[in-house]
């Protein structure tokens, strides 16, 4: 690996800590949301694969860390895996804890950086032998992965009768492209389709806004006022081994290790689960929502590592609900990646090594070091200055972009549609994964069905 190469990883990683660990903080930017449009730019840019790894590692680990701190200090998640630690930060802050829940919350999100990393290289290089078995069975795993996340909603019935109609949906547009002539047959209309998806929920409320009678019975309120606690300064570079307590600490660490092994489940499931077990002995309520909030950002940053890192170098296949969700672009961005063609094939063992490092690193060295000196100064600049509606209007328009860029205007229509069936399956409890293993596996799925 030449100097420049890795000079341009270094650049990039800094580039998505400064960036994302703002977004972070931004209360409701979900990760799909304003990650995975930026990183499919990037790889369609044709940048080299290590260097847009490296960045995709970098926003992870950033975001993951910031987006804890509105939590802590208002009670309001930034991102969607940091909802899990409300009611504990908020048992916290109810003690005038506000600061040490900070601390805690990102030291345990470095702990899980530190466990998933290696843990996630062994893992996967432990996979490779077994994995053209598993890439011969890819499409009809899509499908079981399908029912499999479609059994873990809080729908599970409307989850499991929407999978067939939802494919039908995808692959009848692009049949209906295929015969009006915006793409060459056989074609797979993707990249926008996951788009489409990933927004569905902004697409049906701006709908819903155009409606009079629904907009005139929205409920209205007063300006919101956030108090934000005076918290202590901490002198010197912050260490999470000391930060956290020893039973913190190697409660965060075992959660970590379980998330990584764990890879393909729910993060959002998993974290509840762990961090509401074990923090369950615990009877005093402070210390018991400290231990629970370690735990829950270690779990969740090392679930996102691992879920991105594991497919990614042994599989090629995006087989996880990380993969499928923000780190997607990674596997499949037609025309420059494809399951036959991605990082996975571009990329050797040592690349993935140098990426993940500097990307992890300079993310934790950066962010963390930020995250504790200066969590309350960029919240409050946050909460004034950026609103969440700016930065998701600017993830909208992206897509819109590049949905015309996929197979022209006609394919605006299609993602808007798409976008307004996959937010009514959200607002019914359909989680992500399912919409996005229905993508992938609709070809197989209508297949079957009329043969």
């Amino acid at each position: 690996m030449d100097s420049v190469l890795i000079f341009q990883m270094v650049v990039a990683a800094l580039l998505a800590a400064a960036a994302y660990t703002v977004i972070g903080i931004a209360p409701g930017t979900d990760e799909t949301a304003t990650i995975a449009p930026v990183t499919l730019v990037l790889v369609l840019s044709g940048l080299p694969p290590a260097v847009i790894l490296s960045f995709f590692i970098s926003a992870i680990v950033a975001s993951k860390l910031t987006d804890s701190i509105p939590v802590a200090v208002a009670g309001i998640p930034g991102g969607v895996m940091a909802t899990p630690a409300v009611e504990h930060a908020m048992i916290l802050k109810k003690f005038g804890m506000s600061d040490v829940s900070i601390r805690k919350m990102a030291s345990g999100s470095v702990i899980g950086t530190i466990v998933a990393v290696p843990v996630s290289l062994l893992l996967a290089n432990a996979l490779i032998p077994v994995a053209d078995v598993i890439k011969e069975y890819a499409n009809p795993l899509f499908f079981i992965g399908a029912i499999f996340l479609a059994l873990m909603c809080k729908n599970r019935w409307i989850a499991l009768a929407s999978i067939v109609p939802f494919a039908l949906l995808i692959q009848g547009l692009r049949y209906l492209y295929w015969g009006v002539g915006v793409v060459p047959e056989g074609t797979n209309v993707f990249v926008s389709f996951f788009l489409g998806i990933t927004i569905g929920p902004i697409i049906l409320t701006l709908f819903e806004l155009l409606n009079k009678q629904k907009r005139e019975s929205l409920e209205r309120f007063d300006k919101k006022t956030i108090m934000i606690n005076k918290a202590s300064r901490t002198k010197g570079f912050p260490n999470p081994f000391t930060i956290l307590s020893k039973k913190e600490l190697g409660m965060s660490a075992l959660s970590s290790l379980i998330g990584s092994i764990t890879f393909i489940m729910s993060p959002v499931g998993m974290t509840i689960f762990l961090g509401e077990m074990f923090s369950s002995r615990e009877k005093d309520p402070a210390k018991k929502a400290s231990l629970a909030i370690s735990c829950m950002e270690a779990l969740a940053n090392a679930t996102y590592i691992a879920g991105t890192l594991i497919p990614l170098i042994a599989l090629g296949i995006p087989l996880s609900p990380m993969a499928i969700g923000p780190a997607n672009a990674l596997f499949n961005a037609p025309p420059r990646f494809t399951l036959e063609h991605n990082m996975h094939h571009l990329l050797s063992s040592s690349a993935f090594v140098w990426a993940t490092l500097i990307g992890a690193g300079i993310a934790v060295g950066i962010t963390y070091f930020i995250t504790i000196k200066y969590s309350q100064q960029i919240c409050a600049f946050v909460f004034r200055r950026i609103p969440h509606e700016a930065i998701l209007g600017l993830f909208f328009s992206l897509v819109l972009l590049l949905a015309f860029m996929d197979a022209g205007w006609i394919n605006i229509g299609g993602v808007i549609l798409i976008g307004l069936v996959a937010g009514v399956l959200h607002r019914w409890g359909i989680n992500y994964g399912v919409q996005f293993m229905v993508l992938y596996s609709a070809p197989w799925i209508i297949t079957n069905i009329v043969r």
